[in-house]
């Protein structure tokens, strides 16, 4: 408990430079990485684990601010894609380099290479354990990097 508030809290600080929260952060991170830097609604839902609801306020707020938009899927009136736009992605790519640095400083440079491997392997299998829907839609889905059957049905299909 007391490595991650240090880490969040660090983290919550460079974000807010930015104007970002925390989940906007994970948002855009997990939309920027994904196929066509957009997910399923339910699936940034699985990733965040925040409820629908609370994807939905959050993708609310973040369209307002220009940083996301929905897009309808064209095969199924039911679901919608939250997407990544210009403005997210160059908010985005302005926050990176002071995460990245602080990852650097704070995380990764803590440890030896091969403690840091052992850790990040470790920290796989506790996540997909605990949090299956981690990967849901992601492009990584059932990779040797997750390595989660559980994740083996996900798909960025509507």
């Amino acid at each position: 408990m007391e490595v991650y508030a240090g880490l969040a809290a660090r983290f919550a600080d460079q974000f807010e430079e930015h104007g970002l929260s925390t989940v906007e952060f994970e948002v855009l991170m997990r939309l920027a990485r994904s196929p066509e830097h957009q997910l399923r609604m339910t699936d940034l839902a699985a990733q965040t684990s925040l409820s629908t609801s609370g994807v939905t306020r959050v993708v609310d707020r973040m369209e307002r601010d220009g940083l996301l938009q929905r897009r309808a899927c064209p095969s199924d009136r039911r679901s919608a894609y939250a997407v990544v736009t210009g403005s997210g992605m160059a908010r985005l790519e302005e926050t990176l380099p002071g995460h990245v640095r602080l990852i650097q400083d704070w995380f990764i440079g803590q440890l030896e290479p091969a403690a840091l491997q052992s850790l990040l392997d470790s920290l796989r299998i506790v996540r997909d354990a605990v949090h299956p829907g981690a990967t849901a839609g992601s492009a990584e889905t059932g990779s040797a990097e997750t390595g989660s059957a559980a994740n083996a049905g996900a798909t960025t299909h509507c």
